[in-house]
Order: structure tokens, then C-alpha cells, then sequence
């Protein structure tokens, strides 16, 4: 990053040590995702905050050409607050390139995009669908499709006939532990 970490404190003073240790570690977001065209850096300490994890906050937001990027994570301690929120925003830049780089920008489809798979066995290139696999469906409440997701260990989604509706629906696992519902209709 060709500009320096702008820090900002509040209820803690930043002393050298601390700005030093900032600038260092969020300095080097640029090698994650090298458009970074300004970072900000806040760190706040919450005297009356009931849990003393909650007391120390550190707040990191990043901005580009056509982004931005935030996280906040608390600690009890400023800069262990820091290093949490510095390690979430890698995995968030991570998600963000794989989102926005690696997708069909050029303007190929999707399966045009796919690079070709060789079998080694055979030499021979894979097919871009490497498996079909077919299965009844068993009409089935919404709460019945939870359950058989959990019993079957289907961490990411289930697709179920809804008894209710008369349609195919998919129930997935949501990032804070909750259920969605996708209900798809003919366009």
C-alpha cells in the first residue's frame, strides 16, 4: 500500500508501539488485494462495557475502486482486538476476490470459463459435468426437510418436494447457524 495506515484512537492513546504494529500488519493488506486505495484503522476502548472481551474494539475498513471492506472484532485486549479483526478482513478480501476476480468477467459462460480437467488415468479430458446423480423426492414439510438435512449430515443444503406448495424447494445452512428457504418459480 503506497499510503500509510490512517489510526485512529479513542479512549486509548496510541503510542508508537501501537501505530508501529498497525502500520506494519495492515500495511501489507495490499499483498491480499493490491487495488487498496486507502485503509483506516480504529481502535476504541469501552470502559463500561458489562463483558471485558467487549471492552477493546478494533474496527478495520479498507477502500477501492468500486469496494469496500469492513470488519470489527473485541477483545480484551486493543491489539489482540486488532489481530481478529486483521485476520477477518483477510478471509473477507479472500471471499471478495473469488466473488469478483475469479468469476466470468471476460465475458465467457460459465462453462466456457471452467479450465479443461484431465483424467490421468485415461489422458483424455474430463467432461465439464463429472457426475449425474438421480434421486426420488419425497414430498415432505418444511420442518421434515430440517431434520432429514441434520440426519443426513447435508451441511450446506437439502432439496426437498414441499408438501405444502406442490414445488421443489432447497432449505440451506446460513452462515449464523439459521435456515433459508429458496421456493424457485418459472420465469
Amino acid at each position: 500500500m503506497s499510503n500509510k495506515v490512517e489510526v485512529q484512537t479513542r479512549n486509548i492513546r496510541l503510542t508508537e508501539k501501537i501505530e508501529e504494529y498497525v502500520n506494519k500488519k495492515a500495511g501489507n493488506l495490499d499483498h491480499y488485494l493490491p487495488n487498496i486505495e486507502e485503509a483506516r484503522v480504529e481502535l476504541v476502548h469501552h470502559k463500561a462495557a458489562r463483558n471485558a472481551g467487549d471492552r477493546n474494539v478494533a474496527q478495520i475498513t479498507i477502500y477501492g475502486k468500486g469496494f469496500t471492506l469492513r470488519t470489527e472484532e473485541r477483545s480484551d485486549e486493543a491489539l489482540a482486538a486488532f489481530d481478529l479483526a486483521l485476520d477477518n478482513m483477510q478471509r473477507q478480501i479472500e471471499r471478495y476476490k473469488g466473488k469478483h476476480q475469479h468469476g466470468r468477467g471476460d465475458g465467457r459462460s460459465a462453462a466456457e470459463a471452467a479450465e479443461p480437467i484431465i483424467d490421468y488415468e485415461t489422458g483424455e479430458l474430463s467432461p465439464l459435468i463429472a457426475r449425474r446423480k438421480k434421486f426420488v423426492l419425497y414430498p415432505m414439510s418444511e420442518d421434515e426437510a430440517a431434520v432429514q438435512m441434520r440426519n443426513l449430515g447435508h451441511d450446506n443444503f437439502f432439496l426437498f418436494y414441499n408438501a405444502e406448495t406442490n414445488k421443489i424447494n432447497v432449505l440451506y445452512r446460513r452462515r449464523n447457524g439459521s435456515y433459508g428457504l429458496i421456493e424457485p418459480e418459472v420465469g
